[in-house]
């Protein structure tokens, strides 16, 4: 069995950004999970990226047996945010207050995003850290995003990688030197199809590199769609060809990377499965 362990079915659902979820949204949401369970993706972690999308991923995953939920909020989200942190931690806590219900594996997705513009980079960071803490306090992993802000990023995960920080690196395109110091602190990296795209050779590089004991698989569905199918939505059913990629760049059979991987998913989000 394989875990997409970052998937947006609420966006994958027909409806409007920051449109709450409604019972018309989950016909779609039910056929890419049935789509996905006769790929052997027996689990799918649906990540939040506000307060609206948080409460739609709750609702998926006390829907679905097979479908835990993350909250939290996107760095380019912030940009809309006021700049204390207080009102929004208020409303995430209220989540995590009750995460065994609320089926809450990990906060996310937080982290940096210098690419997006114009950004606020001290509020990124303000929110980025009151939901580190948060996770900390609540013994839950993070899930991290991360675009043109590496060294920014490293900066702020050193100080709390002593602290029993546990997380995952999103969609990781980042070069070796982030790599072997994530790993060294313990956390995970999340490979997505980009690795397969003509241009990242460089990915395919860096992953060789890098332990299979810190790799998860996700999809980020409906985004990045795997090269062959580049310009259609991309679906948690697709996580087979990125192992297989996976596989390919180690030279392994893609049955250790598919027990490796979930392993790694067990152990980083404390699924029951």
């Amino acid at each position: 069995m394989f875990v997409d362990t970052h998937c947006h079915l609420n966006i994958i659902a027909p409806k409007q950004p920051l449109e709450p979820l409604q019972e018309r949204h989950f016909p779609a949401i039910d056929a890419a999970i049935e789509e996905a369970r006769a790929a052997d993706v027996t689990t799918i972690i649906n990540v939040g990226t506000d307060l609206i999308e948080s409460e739609a991923s709750i609702m998926i995953a006390q829907r679905y047996p097979d479908v835990f939920a993350t909250v939290g909020v996107h760095p380019t989200d912030c940009n809309d945010l006021p700049k204390s942190t207080h009102d929004t931690m208020v409303a995430l806590r209220r989540f995590v207050a009750d995460k065994e219900r609320n089926k809450i594996v990990a906060i996310g997705e937080i982290g940096l995003d210098f690419y997006h513009k114009p950004y606020e980079e001290q509020k990124q960071k303000d929110y980025c850290r009151a939901q580190i803490e948060l996770a900390l306090a609540h013994n839950l992993p993070v899930v991290i995003h991360v675009r043109e802000a590496a060294d920014a990023m490293l900066e702020l995960l050193k100080e709390y990688a002593t602290q029993g920080l546990r997380g995952v690196l999103h969609c990781f395109q980042q070069q070796q030197y982030v790599a072997d110091q994530v790993c060294a602190w313990g956390l995970f990296v999340g490979l997505d199809a980009p690795i397969n795209y003509p241009k990242n050779a460089w990915m395919r590089d860096v992953f060789k590199n890098i332990p299979l004991e810190h790799i998860v698989l996700e999809t980020d569905a409906p985004f990045l769609p795997p090269q062959k199918l580049r310009g259609k939505p991309n679906r948690p059913a697709y996580i087979p060809l990125i192992a297989q990629e996976l596989a390919d760049i180690k030279e392994l059979d893609v049955a250790v990377i598919e027990e490796q991987t979930t392993a790694n998913a067990i152990k980083l989000f404390n699924l029951d499965i």
